[in-house]
């Protein structure tokens, strides 16, 4: 902690005022995101950034969806404890895009008994998502194959587990 004069002028450790001025925008963003995430456990974060023009972007999931007014609280949170007279910054607070791949293992647990794309070193797999274990995910999927006696074919489901560490990509099938 670095030390400097305290609100009393004794040299010593830093108030912590001082500490927030020493920190950067992005720094008290990413703290004041915390903050408030702390106080809501349902909600999630997928990603964070801050680009050079102090544009801060973050995206939220929760585990039963996140509404607008959820979005609006977690900005309100951020913005209204940095200074824009300090230093200029827009913030864009969103909700999780459904078209982009998972960043989270929440984001598994969330989507349990949808149909899931997923993309591992040795191809893809597409169904259902039947189970989530600590180390790997279940996925059933229908297919079809020759009848065992006799000609044709007819429809079997399987099931493949796939271990998280080889997913590459994971994502929600949307179906119109």
């Amino acid at each position: 902690m670095p030390t400097n004069f305290n609100d009393n002028g004794v040299w010593g450790q830093a108030s912590p005022i001082f500490i927030k001025k020493l920190m950067s925008i992005k720094e008290k963003a990413y703290q004041l995101l915390m903050d408030k995430l702390e106080e809501h456990p349902e909600f999630f974060l997928i990603d964070f950034a801050v680009s050079e023009n102090n544009d801060i972007k973050v995206i939220l999931d929760g585990d039963q969806g996140i509404n607008v007014q959820n979005l609006v609280d977690f900005s309100r949170a951020i913005e209204h404890h940095l200074d824009r007279e300090e230093e200029d910054f827009s913030l864009m607070v969103s909700s999780f895009d459904i078209s982009q791949p998972f960043h989270h293992i929440r984001q598994f647990k969330k989507n349990l008994g949808r149909e899931i794309k997923v993309k591992t070193e040795n191809g893809e797999i597409k169904g259902k998502l039947v189970k989530i274990g600590d180390d790997e995910i279940v996925l059933e999927f229908k297919i079809r194959e020759p009848k065992p006696i006799g000609k044709g074919k007819h429809t079997v489901v399987k099931k493949e587990i796939v271990p998280l560490d080889q997913i590459k990509e994971a994502k929600v099938v949307i179906k119109f």
